[in-house]
């Protein structure tokens, strides 16, 4: 059984491994897409979802009664 799933993940690590190193363009165009997800990625962590936790509560402690009492009492 365990023969049969490591067969099968080397067969599907190949399978793209072979894909992507037979590529052209394609590389190019996966570059530029990861670099646009880097970048979309970062803007909303900056200025979309900021660290509310931090900010309002001085220590850890007091951010995890928080939590705690937001999960708790919804």
């Amino acid at each position: 059984m365990e023969n049969k799933i490591t067969s099968a993940l080397r067969n599907v690590y190949r399978f793209y491994y072979d894909g992507f190193r037979s590529m052209t363009v394609g590389k190019q165009l996966w570059v530029i897409i990861l670099i646009k997800l880097a970048v979309i990625f970062l803007v909303l962590k900056l200025f979309f979802f900021p660290d509310l936790l931090k900010r309002d509560y001085d220590n850890d402690e007091d951010r995890a009664t928080a939590v705690r009492n937001s999960l708790i009492n919804r």
